[in-house]
């Protein structure tokens, strides 16, 4: 087969292992691999390029994607969605391997309703994709929190401060949650975790007057305004707050590890699909097991509540 893999949306630690993946476990198997640029930006206007075993060699270990991405909101209409079909059929592609989140999956699902075999691969930081346990980049954003929480504990301890950190993640808080929990938070605030202001007043003040030095808040974007909350934090407690916002700089870096392999491991088992003739799924991992699901079900799903929140009461 000549099969095509792209990025899209939002990057992620671990994208390029799994297209390396795609790349060399798709030429073991005879198929030729070509690369599209820039997401489904690139499909529309035809930059493919051949991908092979050696022209993937040294990606491991680099962040963000070599191949680019793009957001593309006119990918929503019919006759975008069929100009790129004809692309893909004028380059003699016989399947399409897409990486990235919720939008990126919509995308081949339209793409597979005019009847083009598609897979898709989770990779988001935010670990809100359904049908898998985790996806690309998730344990190296995490990573990357946690050691900026470890960063802003020596300042709280020196100053007697609160520091409240901002993380990633828009309706999933599986960010906060892991970092929190590694990070040693006092309060972990998420859309699955909503926060109790006079509770946490009333704690942030008893650990003070029992001498504790400094307070750890792990909150997910778009709760509330993290520098109002730390002015209230400043005014009813004895502790004097300060938020910390950290941005895109949760999606960079070198992929740890876990992303490392797991994108070798979605990247292989999408080809070993295609090759099965299994087409129009999302692969995941669950239990530490690769499996796939279809990708209109992965869409309508909804992540259950992570199991995780019921280690935060024991340990918090």
């Amino acid at each position: 087969m000549n099969i095509a893999v792209l990025t899209s949306g939002g990057d992620a630690p671990g994208m390029n292992a799994a297209i390396r993946a795609v790349v060399r476990s798709g030429e073991s198997y005879g198929h030729k691999v070509f690369g599209i640029k820039d997401g489904y930006q690139g499909l529309l206007t035809n930059q493919l390029i051949r991908l092979t075993h050696r022209s993937v060699s040294g990606f491991l270990a680099k962040g963000g994607t070599f191949l680019g991405t793009a957001r593309v909101p006119e990918f929503k209409n019919k006759e975008v969605q069929l100009q790129a079909i004809n692309n893909l059929k004028k380059h003699k592609i016989d399947a399409l391997i897409v990486i990235g989140g919720d939008g990126t999956y919509r995308g081949a699902q339209a793409l597979v309703d005019h009847g083009f075999p598609c897979i898709g691969i989770p990779g988001t930081i935010d670990n809100d994709i359904a049908g898998t346990d985790f996806t690309l980049g998730f344990h190296t954003a995490v990573e990357t929190i946690v050691d900026a929480i470890d960063k802003l504990r020596d300042t709280s301890q020196s100053h007697r401060r609160c520091s409240i950190v901002e993380t990633m993640g828009r309706k999933s808080g599986d960010l906060a949650l892991y970092a929190g929990i590694c990070g040693g938070a006092e309060f972990i605030i998420t859309p699955e975790n909503p926060v109790d202001k006079k509770g946490m007043f009333k704690t942030l003040r008893a650990h003070k007057e029992t001498g504790r030095r400094h307070a750890i808040i792990v909150i997910t974007e778009n709760i509330l305004n993290v520098h109002d909350l730390a002015e209230e934090i400043t005014k009813e407690t004895e502790f004097s707050a300060r938020a910390t916002i950290l941005g895109y700089i949760q999606r960079g870096g070198s992929p740890c590890p876990e992303d490392r392999i797991l994108g070798s491991r979605m990247g292989t088992y999408a080809i070993e699909l295609l090759n099965d003739g299994i087409i129009g799924v999302g692969v995941g991992v669950r239990d530490s097991r690769m499996i796939h699901l279809p990708l209109n079900h992965i869409l309508e799903a909804k992540r259950p509540r992570n199991e995780m929140y019921e280690l935060v009461k024991k340990v918090s």
